[in-house]
């Protein structure tokens, strides 16, 4: 009789006789997961350590490490779900398990069904606890509303809806700061997957060997400092979406393996064979042109026609600048409500500034100087001198009337801060890609942030 169908799950059992672990992983393995077995409790942990299981079926009765000996050296850890097996007329040690933290039990001799509702129980308590973990991690994250009545914004929000409906890939184009995982994260929420994980993964945040680790996971051993199995973002997000930031960014192997993902929905863990399957909802993002980058050889076309099955442009601040009252008026209520400085508001002085400014950082720029105006405010209105006077210094004009007041190589040594400046407030203080847009080498750009001492968001 084959096993009842349920999520398929990486068990291991755990029984010092043969005749239970052969019976236990034919039965399991009918029913789709992948089964390991142990005859001990030190094999046990040590198979916990190499394979990272997300369920035991565990004897409490084994000679020298029983299984009590196994749930002591859990705790503490990130362990699968145990359940314990005794025999008929020891529900007084099954109970004694469940304080030690088994999430439930069967006796032996057990009949099938039994086992496989036991079994279907702990994987769905396992899968809703993790739904809620990231359930709970998108409360938590500060989540800004998709604000604007702009014609471009709205139709941005038009196809942003439309495309939630689906499960196909989006790429998101658009400036820094534009608001790019809002939109994903907005995606998301819209779709049929918002009660699934919602994981976001920074292309540039991480060197190219922990950026794989991070997305495919790692198998113990497989590289120094691997000392025991880890499940990535993809695997994680089983169900959900995966939002892929910065994705211009990704070397070509990465770009080959994540091919693989979206045409075949699986892949290897670093270190591994076993593969895995997933059913992920991709968002990429990215600042790139991705069209120049194929017909450059650094992107592959394959690659970016399979995420670019639905592009949505997100508009500069600059290019919806009647949005910009609405967005700063949003962003005070937000801190001055977190700040107990209720009932503040925008002198029309300060509005115009904000609106003639040029607005380099976008979104995420107006947010941080709504922010310092808050904090600056001697009373209940933030005025022009309560902004940053350098952000409204924005005219090209003023800046070099300025600087022909100065002696030749102190204006020269000046506008070397300035235009490195900008390049990094442009990248959000990536030092790699100011590089590429001043056409500098990253040491040499690197060194002269030292010898300038220009402060990074990294110093």
């Amino acid at each position: 009789m084959q096993g009842r169908k349920f999520n398929r799950e990486r068990i291991l059992v755990v029984d010092d006789d043969p005749d239970i672990r052969r019976i236990l992983q034919d039965r399991l393995e009918s029913s789709g997961h992948e089964v390991w077995v142990a005859e001990s409790g030190t094999e046990a942990l040590s198979k916990v350590d190499q394979k990272d299981p997300g369920l035991m079926l565990l004897d409490l009765q084994m000679p020298e490490k029983d299984g009590f000996y196994v749930l002591d050296k859990l705790k503490g850890r990130t362990t699968p779900s145990v359940i314990v097996m005794t025999a008929f007329g020891s529900i007084d040690k099954a109970v004694e398990a469940m304080k030690k933290g088994a999430f439930d039990f069967v006796t032996k001799p057990f009949t099938p069904d039994h086992l496989d509702l036991v079994i279907s129980r702990a994987i769905e308590s396992k899968a809703l606890k993790q739904e809620n973990f990231y359930l709970q991690d998108a409360l938590n994250t500060p989540y800004l509303q998709i604000l604007g009545e702009s014609k471009i914004i709205k139709k941005a929000i038009e196809n942003s809806r439309k495309v939630s409906t689906t499960s196909s890939s989006v790429l998101l184009l658009g400036e820094s700061g534009t608001g790019k995982e809002i939109f994903a994260r907005t995606i998301h929420r819209w779709s049929p997957r918002s009660k699934k994980p919602f994981v976001v993964v920074n292309c540039v945040a991480l060197h190219e060997d922990l950026l794989e680790s991070e997305l495919f996971g790692h198998e113990k051993g497989s590289f120094t400092g691997a000392y025991q199995v880890k499940e990535g973002k993809l695997e994680i997000a089983n169900g959900g979406t995966v939002f892929l930031d910065e994705i211009g960014d990704f070397n070509p192997g990465l770009q080959s393996k994540l091919l693989r993902v979206i045409q075949e929905r699986e892949f290897e863990r670093v270190g591994g064979n076993r593969p895995i399957r997933v059913d992920i909802r991709i968002i990429a993002a990215t600042h790139r042109d991705l069209v120049k980058e194929v017909k450059e050889g650094r992107f592959r076309e394959d690659l970016f026609f399979r995420l670019n099955v639905v592009s949505i442009a997100l508009p500069s601040l600059k290019e919806r600048k009647e949005d910009i009252p609405l967005l700063a008026d949003f962003f005070l209520e937000r801190f001055s409500r977190t700040m107990g400085k209720p009932g503040m508001k925008i002198s029309e002085a300060a509005k115009r500034h904000l609106i003639n400014y040029h607005w380099p950082g976008n979104v995420r720029e107006l947010s941080n100087l709504i922010e310092r105006g808050v904090v600056l405010a001697n009373d209940n209105e933030i005025k022009p001198d309560d902004l940053p006077l350098q952000v409204f210094k924005d005219d090209r004009h003023d800046m070099v009337q300025e600087l022909l007041e100065e002696p030749y190589h102190e204006a020269v040594y000046q506008f070397q801060i300035r235009v490195i400046k900008n390049a990094l407030q442009k990248t959000g203080g990536n030092q790699a890609r100011a590089a590429e847009i001043l056409r500098l080498q990253r040491t040499y750009l690197s060194r002269l942030i030292r010898n300038f001492k220009i402060k990074t968001t990294s110093s």
